[in-house]
């Protein structure tokens, strides 16, 4: 089944400003952002500011500036935070949910970059 993107999602109510957001960093194809919810000291949220749904989505669609400029865009958010190890920082986690078997929130492909704190281990076995 092809991507079906929902323009009313709340990412994308974000991206036409109709929602406001406590803006990281905005370049010319990703917003980060921090979380209203978050589950560290620093959450943030990095989306493309293109429709697509999943990580695989915008891997597959994404042009080559906009795949180079949200991994840049990460870069420079953990640098800013003080997160990535390169920059004296403890460590960070990056996730991506997709679909429902990964508990996805919101139909808008988005990064959480999640540091500040140890974060324990990355899943339970069940």
């Amino acid at each position: 089944m092809p991507y079906q993107y929902d323009d009313q999602n709340i990412f994308a109510k974000i991206l036409r400003g109709e929602i406001p957001n406590d803006t990281v960093l905005e370049t010319e194809h990703t917003l980060a952002f921090r979380d209203i919810a978050p589950k560290a000291p620093d959450h943030v949220l990095v989306i493309p500011k293109g429709p697509y749904v999943t990580l695989d989505h915008f891997c597959a669609e994404a042009s080559d500036a906009e795949i180079v400029d949200f991994h840049r865009a990460v870069a420079e958010i953990c640098k800013m935070i003080g997160a990535g190890p390169g920059h004296g920082g403890e460590g960070f986690r990056a996730i991506t949910n997709a679909g429902e078997n990964g508990v996805q929130e919101v139909p808008h492909y988005h990064l959480h970059i999640l540091a500040g704190r140890p974060l324990g281990p990355m899943l339970l076995m069940r």
